[in-house]
């Protein structure tokens, strides 16, 4: 049962607030059945109305169980027939936990969700109030309808706390369908790393939240589970075919019907994943100990599990035979004369497939106003493909006429994979992308003292400052001009703080108006969907506009005129310098045929439109150093590496696993953000 943090006393007349605690608290004491009733009924004297029928009806036909979970929902239920909206909590006051369990408790079930939506019973998955959905019975069904309104959210440069892409696409869900419009979404499934680090579990903030928080912060449904030990486990194929290679001879192997791979033990592709920031886990070891039964004795390293190939694949897989079929072409080393070891070649490319074979289907979740919403794959951007699925796409695509989805970190990194990669591979043309803008960014951008995760903000972010605003705000309009490239209408968001000045607001707004983009001042944190009216507003006005999307090259351009084109066009550098062994690779990978259909997946630090992270607004007189290339060759991507990016992140100082505990009574989650 609910438990509430004040004590409730007789409510005032009207106050619909007082009058849902009030019952919450009457109905978590033990009572009869007998005197349960007058309790009821006294609820439904204070809520008064000509619902009146449907209170007594629903709130009676509950006393057969004696249930109290179901009397309150009933109330609850009658409140939302009768058109009555629940006050919010002011997210000033209450931490996103706090919010997330007050939606919960009036939460639809799933049942009343699939008819919202219009599925099938066989088409819901079944796995609690998060169920999966059959995204091939649904896309069998539904193949000739006509896909709703395209709606990608990316953002400026962010600082390392995150502006807010995530609460702002969910704040516009909640907007839309404030709007009365058939709306949903698409998000990442948050990394464990993040969840218990710095940055939060990525499901939004104040009154724009992804619910059941818990669950979806805490693994939902195990993709990101079954990604690990599918990886892993062909992290264990590869140790031991290298042990059983070295300790048998060519005829024992034959006898066990095992061909030699003859792995080279110093071009090893692959690492083991976790899905926590381990620092530790970057160089290791593995196989110590005497005689030759402990493994292969070799370094190796741990990456985050979202950065996995796995993930990268899951999020532009078609179907589960295009799954099955990428996975075996994972690389995962070479052989001594140079050429590819697979997951094939490792014959466990099968069973990688068996452990992700739920992974396919999207999982089913909702805002804290209860409009749907998809969670499907979590890569991140900086160092994968940084997007929900195309599977989730085409599934919300079909189920909604306005859908939500986003990309990682900034638009110079996740939106530029978007646009020249997913949108590829999907053939799905976006209509508009809402470019997430804070006051605080731009003021970093400006020249603003470094934001440090963990530590307060220095007064300049917290109070006016229209001069560190204006110098930072050339960072919003490159972005802007880079969704203009795209042929997308760019929307521009003021993802507003309550600290924001209205003369501050004001400033970014004339700024967008004299470069001809719309901008909306969004304030969905603190009013949810009533506050992303006017973002909403115009988000619908610019999805009558036709999408004209064309790619920033064509598929037959070679790789390094690619990196070139991206460094000068998108980052603003002018030009590319190549360190001599990733010059080598992309020699090689230009010159075989094997590699002319794979894409370019840059791997870049989010904090900075250049590879520095120091280097804020907008840089200018660099070049973009590419120290190396990695090859995906499951998902088909080829990676140039700028700089020195890290595939394992590390926990910080001041790790939010530090607030989070559980109340041992009643199995309640707090602290998660």
């Amino acid at each position: 049962m609910i438990k509430y943090r004040v004590d409730v006393s007789e409510p005032a007349e009207n106050d619909l607030r007082d009058i849902i605690r009030y019952i919450a608290a009457q109905l978590s004491a033990p009572m009869t059945a007998l005197n349960m009733m007058e309790t009821i009924e006294k609820a439904i004297f204070y809520l008064q109305g000509d619902a009146q029928m449907l209170y007594l009806t629903l709130l009676k036909s509950s006393f057969c169980t004696c249930s109290r979970v179901f009397c309150f929902s009933a109330v609850l239920a009658a409140l939302r027939f009768k058109g009555e909206v629940m006050p919010m909590l002011d997210p000033t006051k209450y931490m996103d936990w706090e919010i997330a369990r007050e939606a919960e408790g009036s939460l639809p079930g799933v049942e009343h969700f699939r008819n919202t939506i219009g599925l099938l019973p066989d088409e819901i998955i079944p796995y609690g109030k998060t169920p999966k959905l059959d995204y091939i019975k649904i896309m069998n069904r539904l193949r000739d309808k006509p896909d709703g309104k395209f709606i990608v959210v990316t953002a400026i440069t962010p600082t390392p706390l995150g502006e807010g892409k995530s609460t702002t696409s969910l704040g516009l869900i909640e907007g839309l369908g404030k709007l009365g419009k058939n709306v949903g979404g698409c998000l990442r499934q948050p990394s464990g790393g993040p969840t218990f680090n710095v940055k939060g579990t990525a499901a939004g903030g104040g009154n724009a939240l992804l619910i059941p928080m818990t669950e979806f912060s805490l693994g939902l449904t195990g993709d990101i589970n079954d990604i690990m030990n599918a990886h892993n486990l062909a992290m264990v194929a590869l140790n031991a075919r290298m042990q059983h290679e070295r300790n048998y001879s060519d005829a024992k192997l034959a006898e066990i019907g095992i061909k030699r791979l003859d792995i080279d033990p110093e071009r090893i592709e692959l690492s083991w994943v976790i899905d926590f920031c381990a620092q530790c886990l970057r160089n290791i070891r593995i196989g110590l100990g005497q005689g030759d039964k402990n493994g292969f004795e070799i370094d190796s390293s741990f990456g985050i599990a979202v950065g996995s190939e796995l993930m990268a694949i899951l999020s532009v897989a078609t179907d589960l035979k295009d799954l099955r079929e990428r996975i075996g072409n994972i690389i995962v080393a070479y052989d001594k004369k140079g050429n590819p070891v697979t997951t094939a070649d490792l014959e466990v490319a099968g069973a990688m497939t068996a452990w992700m074979r739920n992974a396919i289907n999207p999982t089913l979740c909702y805002t804290v106003e209860h409009q749907p919403c998809l969670v499907h794959a979590g890569p991140f951007a900086n160092i994968a493909i940084g997007q929900s699925s195309i599977i989730g796409d085409r599934l919300a695509l079909k189920l909604f006429d306005y859908h939500v989805t986003e990309s990682g970190f900034g638009a110079d990194i996740g939106f530029e994979k978007f646009w020249n990669v997913k949108c590829r591979l999907s053939g799905l043309r976006p209509h508009v992308s809402v470019l997430v803008a804070t006051v605080r960014a731009l003021k970093m951008h400006g020249g603003g003292p470094t934001v440090v995760p963990g530590r307060p903000l220095p007064k300049e972010y917290t109070e006016k400052n229209m001069a560190l605003l204006e110098m930072g705000a050339e960072n919003l309009v490159h972005h802007v001009n880079n969704i203009k490239k795209a042929g997308i209408s760019p929307v521009v968001c003021i993802n507003k703080f309550y600290t924001d000045t209205d003369e501050e607001i004001a400033l970014i707004k004339k700024l967008c108006a004299e470069h001809g983009v719309r901008c909306a001042l969004s304030e969905h944190w603190q009013y949810g969907g009533d506050g992303a009216l006017e973002l909403a507003s115009l988000v619908v006005d610019a999805c009558r506009e036709d999408s004209n999307l064309k790619y920033l090259y064509e598929l037959s351009t070679p790789l390094r005129k690619r990196v070139e084109l991206i460094a000068k066009e998108v980052y603003g550098a002018d030009g590319v310098d190549w360190e001599p062994f990733a010059l080598e690779k992309a020699k090689r990978y230009e010159d075989d045929p094997f590699y002319a259909d794979f894409y370019t997946m840059m791997v870049k630090t989010h904090l900075s439109l250049s590879h520095d992270p120091t280097l804020k607004g907008v840089p200018r007189g660099w070049r973009l150093p590419i120290r190396d290339i990695l090859v995906y060759g499951g998902a088909k991507f080829l990676c140039p590496m700028a700089g020195a990016i890290s595939m394992m992140p590390g926990t910080s100082s001041n790790p939010a696993y530090r607030r989070i505990d559980i109340d041992t009574d009643t199995g309640v989650v707090s602290g998660l953000f």
